[in-house]
């Protein structure tokens, strides 16, 4: 792709400086890991206890990001990443107080890791679900690229100066100058102005946001298909994480320089991939590319830990880093495009719960593996385990298949308006919504309806229906209810806005199979505290 299309959209003033202000918050990021990494291998040298530190990173992500995620639904999404960018500076200088004083162990430089996680995993929903407010649409699948390439271009830059720091003034000072990074990406955030949300439904609470955003996933065969496959590929490439650090400065016998040059090569390998995703796309499916670069990942992997020499290393970590930047930007792209704009942040938190969950327990493991078994014979494990979990979950689905045209003779069914009586009851009691709809089918298009409804249960479930059933009349099988409940009142308000086009077409599919010259009944009903 050329290159003035491959940066569109920097054509967007926000998205511009909000790339280059999380560009800098990354390479802060890094330099601090590569210290707390490096740090770790000073203060207690066991593999299980180095590969801890990237536990102790990931853990909150794991933990936090489905609340973080619906937090940055309900609230004002500016003002809660400002917050997050507080919180991680607070934390980052106190590390770096702390280890000038000379009073941090192991378990402390754990636990504020951990803290510092914290922050990461508030940051990394409400980021991903932002991007589409920065950009027009038509430049949103370049810019979710360039939010890749920067996050590797920062993993590029970000170990290389890290371990630079680490030899030249100390882990102290590669920890403030994390602090200083994100203060940059603070003052970027209140420099965006960002646009007021119309949304006239209340806002929901932080359980019923948290409970809708799993059931969207769970009635979404797309999120399903793609939480899953993440799963696995982040499992068996967390391996490299952990063990790293052990790698260069036990079998290679380098020092904390090199430790940064070899992260700084997967950068480079995943920046360089970055430019060629473009052409691949047009070429691949999203799941092919997701099957290759898990494939080359499992090479990558094996090579690293059968490697006696740092030029094979340093080989094999250019490879993991293009291959791991392929497959996790389609991931990412791919959960981005399935969710709904009214719960993306949600859906992206309980992406990066699997996610993380993948690399904490991969991590944990590898470190467990290197010290009963050994390092090289743990990645070499860990690299076919790559290669055959990539190919075992290769059907599931990436995308939604693209909907049919629906003839405009197809309409949805629709309940009559409220009683006027009954709407001051619905405002302000908080009871449960029964919704029905009564269809007659003709015997013949029984199978073919049912499979219809099997879609509408997804529908109403994605919309945020807590309940659903679907009856046959036993006395006239032609008959039958379908039942769903809602919360409230205002939780029914919230479905109708939920709904997309391909709702709506999937529902008057749905009608169609109705009785020629009849149509479905709409019906609702507000629970009484009887």
């Amino acid at each position: 792709m050329p290159a003035p299309t491959a940066f569109v959209p920097f054509r967007n003033p926000a998205f511009r400086m909000l790339w280059v202000a999380t560009l800098i918050s990354n390479i802060g990021g890094w330099v601090q890991s590569t210290g707390a990494a490096w740090l770790m291998t000073s203060l207690s040298p066991s593999p299980v206890m180095v590969s801890l530190v990237q536990v102790a990173s990931m853990l909150p992500v794991f933990l936090l990001a489905l609340p973080a995620g619906a937090l940055a639904d309900i609230m004002d999404r500016r003002r809660f990443l400002i917050g997050t960018q507080i919180w991680i500076c607070a934390m980052a200088l106190l590390l770096c107080v702390l280890t000038a004083a000379g009073a941090l162990g192991p378990w402390g430089l754990l636990a504020l890791t951990f803290c510092i996680g914290i922050g990461a995993a508030a940051n990394f929903p409400a980021f991903g679900a932002t991007t589409p407010e920065l950009v027009v649409r038509e430049d949103l699948v370049q810019a979710i690229v360039l939010n890749a390439m920067g996050f590797n271009l920062s993993r590029a830059i970000g170990p290389a100066l890290g371990g630079i720091v680490l030899g030249w003034a100390g882990a102290e000072v590669a920890f403030a100058l994390n602090a200083a990074c994100f203060l940059y990406l603070t003052g970027a955030l209140f420099l965006w102005k960002r646009q007021p949300q119309t949304d006239l439904a209340p806002r929901e609470g932080l359980v019923d946001a948290m409970g809708s955003g799993v059931r969207y996933v769970l009635a979404s065969p797309v999120m399903r298909g793609i939480i899953i496959r993440a799963t696995f590929s982040f499992f068996a490439g967390s391996a490299v994480w952990g063990l790293l650090p052990i790698i260069v400065r036990f079998r290679l016998g380098l020092g904390p320089s090199a430790f940064g040059l070899m992260l700084g090569a997967m950068g480079v390998g995943a920046v360089a991939a970055s430019f060629g995703l473009p052409a691949l796309r047009n070429r691949l499916s999203r799941s092919n590319i997701v099957v290759a670069c898990s494939c080359m990942m499992g090479i990558s992997i094996v090579l690293l830990g059968l490697s006696p020499h740092w030029l094979p290393a340093g080989m094999a970590m250019l490879l993991y880093g293009a291959s791991w930047l392929g497959m996790t930007s389609t991931l990412s792209a791919a959960s981005q495009f399935a969710a709904r704009p009214w719960v993306r942040a949600r859906a992206i938190g309980l992406f990066q719960v699997a996610t993380f969950g993948a690399m904490v327990l991969g991590s944990t493991l590898g470190g467990i593996g290197g010290s009963l078994i050994g390092v090289p014979q743990t990645l070499v494990i860990f690299g076919v385990a790559s290669i055959l979990l990539s190919v075992l979950s290769r059907r599931l689905p990436l995308e939604a298949a693209p909907p049919e045209p629906v003839p405009a003779r197809l309409v949805e069914p629709m309940p009559e308006a409220p009683a006027p009586e009954i709407m001051p009851t619905l405002r302000t009691l908080d009871a449960r919504l029964l919704e029905s709809v009564r269809y007659s089918v003709p015997p013949h298009s029984r199978d073919a309806f049912l499979k219809a409804m099997a879609e509408v249960r997804g529908v109403r479930l994605r919309a945020g229906a807590i309940i659903w059933r679907l009856y046959e009349d036993v006395a006239h099988p032609e008959r039958y209810i379908e039942l769903w409940a809602v919360r409230s009142w205002t939780d029914h308000l919230r479905e109708q806005s939920r709904l997309s086009e391909q709702d709506h077409a999937l529902l008057a599919r749905a009608a169609a199979f109705q009785q020629p010259g009849t149509a479905p009944e709409a019906e609702r009903f507000v629970q009484l505290p009887v």
